[in-house]
């Protein structure tokens, strides 16, 4: 699988003659199954910790996750080129035997009982990471790519999680759509707080 489009994006660091004159970075946008992700682990973990400043003892961690992520239902990935990978997005269906889906589930069950939890959690294509390298941020290249790995999916509804702060990404989030479902939520044996996000799709 795998469809294309592209984004034009001035590059903050440009001389202002260039950008005078129209200068432009094409940024293409790839949408690409299992093997094209796991294939690009390596770059796809350095805008992760560009991103994110994760501790280094961490970083082999999330890279098994990402890997064992990439054999859930239904993967399917999104990056943005510029020509090297800028950002990327992958998400999946969720199912039982996941552990996010099984936690977050859960939770939405004992806050707000079995209906509204089959609704949002029942058919949800789940959104595990998007991230662009700090020097593209701000230019529309996260909207974008939401937009692209939520195009032409079955699912009821998308899912995600995000830290429960005023943040640019919840902006983001609810910018597309996506509407609180839990706030104050924790993670088993973590101590930051979350919001678990939802959106219907197709996004409007």
């Amino acid at each position: 699988m795998s469809s294309n489009c592209l984004l034009y994006y001035t590059p903050p660091d440009r001389p202002s003659r260039a950008a005078l004159l129209g200068w432009l970075a094409v940024i293409e946008l790839r949408r690409n199954g299992a093997d094209a992700f796991v294939a690009a682990l390596d770059a796809v973990l350095d805008i992760y910790t560009a991103a994110m400043r994760p501790p280094p003892d961490q970083l082999s961690g999330r890279m098994a996750i990402m890997r064992n992520h990439a054999t859930y239902p239904d993967f399917v990935c999104v990056f943005a080129t510029a020509p090297e990978i800028v950002g990327f997005a992958y998400g999946f269906r969720g199912a039982q035997g996941q552990w996010w889906h099984d936690v977050v589930r859960r939770a939405l069950f004992e806050r707000a009982g079995p209906v509204i939890a089959d609704d949002w959690f029942g058919n949800a294509l789940e959104l595990a990471e998007i991230h662009v390298r700090p020097d593209f941020q701000g230019k529309g290249i996260g909207r974008a790519m939401i937009k692209a790995i939520c195009a032409d999916r079955t699912e009821r509804t998308a899912v995600l999680s995000t830290h429960d702060a005023p943040t640019a990404a919840r902006h983001l989030y609810r910018s597309v759509g996506f509407l609180d479902l839990m706030t104050e939520f924790v993670f088993p044996g973590g101590y930051e707080t979350y919001a678990i996000a939802g959106t219907r799709l197709p996004l409007a």
